[in-house]
């Protein structure tokens, strides 16, 4: 493939990297929005209202639509840990799916909340505070968006993973020892929730006060 003149001289004028030091990663906004970490992202999306449907078919007590929405939120949230990865490993961030991917997870964990406390399954308060978190943190990060994005980071993934296997316990129809673990998973999701709230609080104020966010031309 020829490269043309002018091309060639930019790219020999341009100064090499020092020993040890990294070449410079390619612009963020390179990256194709249409990409696998974002379509999986968007499947999420589109899963939860496909699992609201399952949780209160037949009156959100029968046995095999119960075991067909669980099924539904295990595969959604799968797909919670494979986009990350992918995005990471084979350097697809980008601004969208930072914002995307927590939005997603709200979506489907709001959902399996309000779906199990208004079927009498888990207490009214525990998902008022969930959500109230939720909602919070969505709200926040728009409010700095314009100074930086906040990335969902170790704590908040750590969350989301134990509300998951919380709510998927307790989508299951079994009771006894099997609701115990749930409701126990559920007061540690309950901890985790405050904790990286506060976290975000404070990433979110340090964003401010640092001042507008300056794009690189």
């Amino acid at each position: 493939m020829s490269v043309h003149p002018e091309e060639m001289d930019r790219r020999l004028a341009a100064p090499a990297p020092a020993r040890g030091e990294r070449a410079p990663a390619p612009a963020e906004s390179a990256v194709p929005l249409l990409n696998i970490a974002n379509i999986l992202t968007m499947a999420r999306i589109a899963l939860v209202p496909l699992f609201v449907l399952a949780l209160f078919a037949d009156g959100g007590h029968q046995t095999g639509w119960r075991i067909t929405a669980t099924l539904l939120f295990a595969l959604a949230a799968i797909t919670d840990r494979f986009d990350g990865q992918l995005a990471r490993k084979y350097g697809l961030v980008t601004d969208f799916g930072k914002l995307a991917d927590p939005i997603a997870d709200k979506a489907l964990i709001g959902s399996a909340l309000i779906g199990l406390s208004i079927l009498g399954d888990l207490p009214w308060w525990m998902t008022v505070v969930i959500c109230a978190r939720e909602i919070g943190i969505t709200l926040l990060r728009l409010a700095v968006v314009r100074r930086g994005v906040i990335p969902a980071g170790r704590g908040g993934k750590l969350k989301t993973l134990v509300q998951s296997l919380a709510i998927g316990v307790l989508l299951l129809p079994l009771a006894g020892g099997f609701a115990t673990a749930g409701m126990a998973l559920m007061w540690i999701a309950l901890l985790l929730t405050v904790v990286t709230g506060l976290d975000y609080v404070g990433q979110a104020v340090r964003l401010w006060l640092a001042g507008p966010h300056r794009s690189r031309r």
